[in-house]
């Protein structure tokens, strides 16, 4: 069997540098935390601003004539819905059963130009959907969020700081072009930036040393739970439709072109989901984890699909898969491998703050 090859970002000097606890994730080594820890990380970025190096998820670039159609052709979401200079949510699906194969931002850059941003193990499976060229490796993208991520930036990159929420624009960095889009995945504001992997270091360090604090993928998944966002492989993926994960926001049922897996969602919209992705709230400091059973009036009816401590609220969060009857305020029991532990069902997001979709 070949060795596995595990990519590595162009900011990883810098990342060992600063004592980062470093982790495989979708086939790269990337920080998980700082020796600050992923609590003090989670709460830098939910009351100031952090910055994550978010490079291991994929761009794959469609562009030219009829690249248009080809995306609308294809993902759940309607693009005549925006126009370039946007950024929209959506879905790749399977065919057969209208599953989630991906998760996907998709940055209309200029008229015939789109960036494709897929999860880094699902950049492959993107690239032969919608054909395009794999440009991961020539750029870097940082995402600096939280309430003062702009103030801050502001003073490094002014055009970076000032684009709207799902918006695209440019700006300049020491005379190399880049892109930033006003997206995240943290429930807070904040945005993206793409860029050339000559420039990363250097603005790297320039946004470290305005006073925002690097953070983990454990902080951002902290973040995305407190946000109630899904992450694929988890809230999305086999057997897991954009209407059991209540993201039917993001498919348009009456775009002429349709899309991949069309068919399938209309079986399942006509006979109703049989499950529904819900908020979970335990007690005491003992988070919910994956895989962990629910039971509601004693009996199984579904599964945690992510859980953990919320550093906001102090106690456990979860996202889980129950019947749709089951309403909120429901009392359930998680089996914590042998230990019960009482929680109840409640609204997402369990954090609410001004911005907390990944998408539009």
């Amino acid at each position: 069997m070949a060795p596995v090859t595990v990519r590595r970002s162009a900011l990883d000097d810098e990342h060992r540098a600063l004592g980062a606890k470093l982790v495989p994730f979708g086939g790269w080594d990337m920080p998980l935390s700082y020796p600050s820890g992923t609590v003090a990380e989670h709460l830098a970025c939910r009351r100031g601003a952090a910055v994550f190096d978010v490079s291991h998820l994929g761009t794959v670039r469609v562009e030219g004539p009829g690249s248009w159609d080809r995306l609308q052709g294809t993902l759940t979401n309607d693009l005549g819905r925006i126009g370039p200079g946007r950024a929209q949510y959506t879905h790749l699906l399977d065919e057969r059963d209208a599953s989630v194969l991906d998760d996907i931002i998709v940055w209309w850059v200029a008229a015939d130009r789109f960036d494709v941003m897929p999860n880094a193990s699902n950049t492959a499976r993107v690239l032969e959907a919608i054909g395009g060229q794999d440009v991961t490796s020539e750029r870097v993208v940082l995402a600096v969020q939280g309430p003062d991520a702009r103030r801050l930036l502001a003073a490094v990159a002014p055009g970076a700081a000032a684009v709207g929420r799902f918006r695209i624009a440019a700006f300049s960095w020491h005379g190399e072009s880049c892109l930033v889009a006003g997206t995240g995945y943290t429930g807070e504001d904040g945005v993206e930036l793409a860029v050339p992997v000559g420039v990363a270091v250097g603005l790297w360090r320039a946004i470290v040393a305005a006073g925002i604090v690097p953070a983990g993928l454990g902080a951002r998944d902290t973040l995305r739970l407190e946000a109630g966002l899904p992450l694929h492989g988890h809230e999305l993926g086999p057997g897991i439709t954009p209407l059991q994960a209540g993201l039917g926001w993001v498919v348009s049922w009456d775009k002429p072109a349709g899309f991949v897996g069309r068919s399938a969602l209309d079986a399942e919209r006509a006979r109703g989901v049989s499950r529904r992705l819900r908020g979970l709230s335990s007690a005491g400091r003992r988070p919910p984890r994956e895989g962990y059973e629910v039971l509601v009036d004693g009996s199984p009816a579904g599964v945690v699909t992510s859980g953990n401590f919320s550093p906001v609220l102090g106690h456990g969060i979860a996202l889980a898969l129950l019947p749709p009857d089951v309403p909120d305020g429901a009392a359930v029991e998680i089996d914590a491998r042998g230990q019960l532990l009482a929680g109840s069902v409640v609204p997402i997001p369990f954090v609410a703050r001004p911005a907390t979709e990944k998408g539009s």
